[in-house]
């Protein structure tokens, strides 16, 4: 959206919760990005390392929140390419 400024972890938890009554965890954020084709998938990991090159706050939150991202970058990045292996 134009005017939403949340960052995609954000974004995928509000739509989680609207949708299954509560926020995802990290587990179903894979499992939902495994469906994805191999665009979107990729688009999606470009969109984390753009967000994940920007500064960090000096908050508590801001460094839980990063290290949240940085997480799941890790583990969707290793999915992708698993599932770019088999050829899906």
């Amino acid at each position: 959206m134009a005017g939403d400024d949340r960052d995609f972890f954000e974004r995928a938890e509000s739509a989680s919760e609207k949708r299954h009554g509560q926020p995802s965890d990290i587990e179903k954020m894979a499992e939902d990005f495994a469906l994805y084709g191999l665009k979107k998938r990729a688009a999606m990991l470009e969109g984390f390392d753009a967000e994940l090159g920007g500064e960090i706050g000096s908050g508590s939150h801001s460094l839980r929140h990063h290290a949240r991202l940085m997480m799941l970058r890790r583990k969707l990045g290793g999915l992708h390419e698993a599932l770019r292996k088999a050829n899906r």
